[in-house]
């Protein structure tokens, strides 16, 4: 298949709006046209379907590259090309790796490792070296005293095109559920009852002084450099009001159905995870992203921790939500988050988009990936 110009067949090209048979031939990275109907010309599709490559805001996979194991570091750019490969063979072609700032004090990775992810990212991208377009997403914990700290190794870096305003306080959010808080952190951290009960009055106390004020100027920071925010983690009508006020553009895995209607409802984008919905539901005990879609109030799917679940969710969505069509559940996964974080040169299956594209086979209800391609190039 040349790099210039060439043509996909016998394919089920999920457009906008609609399921079709036909043909599209791209023309230096971008698609040039779109045709039903057969073609004896080009790569035989074989009656698979033919998606827009799959963007991915939240992926917080890398990590799990770079330290596979406590106390062990990879080599970054080793870490970076083994997510890569795992990203784009899960047929997404652009990803936003998150990277986390604001530590707890005990945390096994710091600001420094975040920043030699990054440093790889940038040098894998300027090698030629990855297979989908990589972005940035930090992760801020703005309840953490060190968070502005975390930003400021970022300040300069214009790959940075998302942040996360998180808050991870025992009793709220995530974690409203304070039993559900110490099962998590009582079995990762071996506390004790009375340890545990200091360990969350120091977190409730440090979180009431400071995150506030590092939420207001994570925020203006990021307007000023035109980065887009996201909320994380909203559960009251109360916290999707401060996201309104902060310009807040995506509302990142709500608790609670109220809050993702109030988000939906202001004109954020609602992402949830592809894993709530492959599994049936949050692992956390929280709103499911079923109930979401079937109240028309679920905008956008992220693979979160495994990236193989962004396609899987789409596919299973367009099956069991009988609201939902594939091309909705498809945009859910493409041109919806493109959209949000201004990249409206991908996303669909339409004339001068570019041609980042995936051959997908049906088999059951889970989908095999068969071909990967960015800007007309073959990937995966």
């Amino acid at each position: 298949m040349s790099d210039l110009s060439s043509v996909f067949r016998n394919a089920r090209l999920v457009l906008p709006d609609a399921v079709v048979d036909g043909s599209l031939s791209v023309r230096n990275g971008r698609i040039e046209t779109i045709a039903e109907g057969p073609s004896a010309l080009g790569h035989d599709c074989e009656g698979d379907y033919l998606l827009p490559g799959l963007v991915e805001l939240h992926t917080d996979h890398l990590e799990t590259h770079y330290a596979p194991r406590p106390r062990v570091r990879w080599n970054p750019v080793s870490s970076v090309q083994a997510h890569d490969a795992q990203i784009a063979c899960s047929g997404i072609t652009t990803v936003f790796d998150a990277l986390r700032i604001g530590m707890d004090e005990d945390a096994d990775l710091k600001a420094d490792d975040m920043r030699a992810l990054a440093d790889a990212i940038e040098t894998s991208q300027r090698e030629n070296r990855l297979r989908a377009d990589h972005y940035i997403h930090l992760r801020c914990e703005v309840s953490a005293p060190d968070v502005m700290d975390g930003y400021e190794v970022f300040a300069d870096d214009d790959r940075v095109r998302l942040i996360s305003l998180m808050d991870h306080t025992p009793g709220q959010r995530q974690f409203v559920s304070l039993d559900a808080y110490k099962v998590y952190y009582q079995s990762k951290k071996g506390f004790s009852d009375e340890e545990m009960a200091a360990f969350i009055a120091k977190r409730r106390a440090r979180a009431d002084d400071i995150a506030p004020r590092h939420r207001r100027l994570l925020a203006d920071a990021a307007r000023a450099r035109g980065i887009i925010v996201a909320s994380h983690d909203d559960a009251t009508e109360a916290h999707v009001d401060e996201a309104i006020a902060l310009d807040t553009r995506i509302a990142e895995f709500p608790t609670t159905i109220e809050a993702a209607r109030a988000s939906h409802a202001a004109g954020m984008g609602v992402l949830m995870g592809g894993p709530n919905v492959v599994r049936g539901g949050s692992h956390s005990g929280n709103v499911s992203a079923r109930e979401l879609a079937e109240a028309g109030v679920l905008d956008i799917l992220s693979s979160d921790y495994v990236p193989v679940s962004l396609i899987q969710a789409a596919f299973q969505l367009a099956e069991e939500i009988e609201t939902v069509s594939l091309p909705q559940a498809v945009a859910m996964v493409t041109s919806t988050p493109a959209a949000l974080v201004g990249l409206t040169d991908r996303g669909q299956i339409a004339d001068g988009r570019r041609a980042d594209l995936v051959q997908v086979r049906l088999v059951g209800n889970v989908p095999i990936i068969r071909g990967v391609w960015r800007e007309g190039r073959r990937v995966a």
